[in-house]
């Protein structure tokens, strides 16, 4: 089914270059068989579309042809495959944006995150959410309720992230949590560990942030030019690493009870040294994360109970042609949190 009001044509925001924005018109895409069509409500500026704009790779991902950046998005359904039924036009959704083969052995295991065929927005060279439309399966394009803004349903995206990490912590009532690094991520990796019943301390060296940090709720705020973690709140059974920080990283294994759950999240540098001896000595699980995994709905019930606060993390807000403006906001006001960015306004 397919609204009849649809456009022929689109706006979307592509970077060509490191550095270098450009707006150009494009066909507005069809939906498969299993797909939707989804008008873009509003798009959250990640760090890794701040990376590709400044460096124009991560890792082994390249930009190589220009790309539409942006993941973290929310919209509306307004056209539907033919054998879509468990969706219908109008519909308000999140966006889960990856599209996987459902038949690997990662799949099969509903670790799908790690599907070697995932397809991931903005990740070169499948394009993105900062555009007037897009197509999404079905499975992956979430309801969100009429209470629910377009600015939290984009950010289910990074909330997903705080959820999987929680869950593989196996964070339980009365664990003492250490969340290092309070960037949105990190902020609500907090979130949901408090929802999950534990003791929560916050450790950054940004001032601002860690104040943001306890108005959440946070129990503790650690700031570690004065000390260590361990040193200013002794030991935690869980730490949830969101910086990358090699220094953070160091901390994490430092702060880390006897059997502690240790959680690497942020994204640094692809190696570094770990204390094995130490690993050992206290019997340490250590683990990382890449994305999530049926978290959508964990995500959307936590943000839509109150028990997560999405819309205060929301620090500017801007239009498609100034998406340049979006990814440099962080560099111009230190207090930047999560700006927004709404392809239809």
């Amino acid at each position: 089914m397919t609204d009849l009001q649809l456009p022929a044509e689109q706006r979307r925001s592509l970077l060509t270059k490191p550095e270098v924005i450009r707006t150009d018109m494009a066909v507005v895409p069809q939906p498969g068989p299993d797909q939707v069509l989804i008008e873009i409500a509003a798009v959250g500026i990640c760090g890794s579309d701040v990376h590709y704009y400044e460096q124009g790779r991560i890792a082994d991902f390249v930009v190589e042809q220009p790309l539409v950046l942006g993941h973290e998005a929310s919209g509306v359904i307004r056209a539907t495959g033919s054998n879509v039924s468990d969706r219908s036009i109008g519909q308000r959704v999140a966006l889960e944006p990856q599209e996987t083969c459902g038949r690997c052995r990662q799949c099969l295991a509903g670790r799908y995150n790690l599907c070697p065929y995932v397809q991931f927005y903005a990740t070169p060279p499948v394009h993105g959410a900062f555009a007037q439309y897009v197509v999404l399966d079905s499975s992956r394009a979430h309801p969100i309720p009429d209470t629910m803004s377009n600015e939290a349903g984009a950010l289910i995206e990074p909330l997903s992230v705080g959820v999987w990490a929680n869950r593989k912590a196996a964070v339980e009532p009365g664990d003492r949590v250490l969340v290092t690094g309070a960037g949105p991520v990190g902020l609500l990796a907090a979130d949901v560990a408090r929802a999950r019943g534990g003791w929560v301390a916050v450790s950054d060296t940004n001032a601002y942030r860690l104040q943001v940090a306890s108005e959440r709720g946070a129990q503790a705020i650690i700031d570690v030019t004065a000390g260590s973690p361990r040193e200013q709140q002794g030991e935690f059974d869980v730490v949830l690493e969101c910086s990358g920080a090699a220094p953070a990283v160091a901390g994490a294994f430092d702060a880390a009870a006897p059997a502690a759950r240790i959680v690497l999240i942020g994204m640094g540098a692809a190696t570094m040294e770990l204390p094995v001896g130490l690993i050992q000595a206290r019997e340490l699980q250590v683990t990382g994360v890449f994305r999530y995994a049926n978290c959508y709905p964990a995500a959307i019930a936590l943000a839509a109970s109150g028990a997560v606060d999405l819309d205060s993390l929301v620090t500017a807000r801007f239009g498609l042609e100034q998406v340049a403006d979006a990814l440099t906001a962080a560099k111009r006001d230190p207090k930047t949190l999560k700006p927004m960015v709404y392809p239809n306004r």
